[in-house]
This record gives structure tokens, C-alpha cells and sequence, in this order.
């Protein structure tokens, strides 16, 4: 599981840079929503799989109620996943 968990936490992190760096900028920029449009959904996605899968490690790894918590939020900085992915899940 926690393999699985460093794959979506990677996947989850680029696609919301994607979406934060540059969809966005085109949409409000250009006028193209086409790229929000593409990236949205399988972030959204991606944002579920990374929180339901944090929830289920945390007993799996037996992290503290903080350590969690600070996996979570790291979800929505930019950079944070890949942060998580060094400090508490590579071995």
C-alpha cells in the first residue's frame, strides 16, 4: 500500500502543479479553459485517492494524529506531496 501511496502522492503533486502553474495561468491569461478543463478532474481525482489513502497508512505506518495531519495538508501546497514522499515515505 504505501508503494501505491508514493505513486499517487507523485501523480497527485504534478497534476496539481500542472494545474496551478499552468492551466490556470492560460485560462485567465488566454481565455482557454480547455486545460483546467483536461487537468481538473483527474486531479480532483488523484486529491480523493492521496487523502483516502493517507487516512488508510496512518495505522499501516503508525503515524501520530500530527504526522497525519501534516501529510494532509501537503496535499494542497505545491511541492508538498513531494515533501511527504522524501521525509516519511521512502525507506
Amino acid at each position: 500500500m504505501k508503494k501505491t501511496f508514493r505513486i499517487v502522492s507523485v501523480l497527485e503533486g504534478v497534476s496539481y502543479l500542472l494545474l496551478l502553474f499552468i492551466a490556470t495561468p492560460i485560462k485567465y491569461t488566454l481565455g482557454i479553459d480547455t486545460y483546467v478543463k483536461m487537468l481538473g478532474m483527474p486531479h480532483g481525482i488523484l486529491f480523493i485517492g492521496y487523502v483516502i489513502l493517507a487516512l488508510m497508512l496512518k495505522s499501516e505506518l503508525e503515524w501520530k494524529s500530527k504526522t497525519t495531519l501534516i501529510v494532509l495538508l501537503a496535499s494542497v501546497i505545491p511541492f508538498g506531496t513531494f515533501y511527504i514522499d522524501k521525509k516519511y515515505l521512502r525507506d
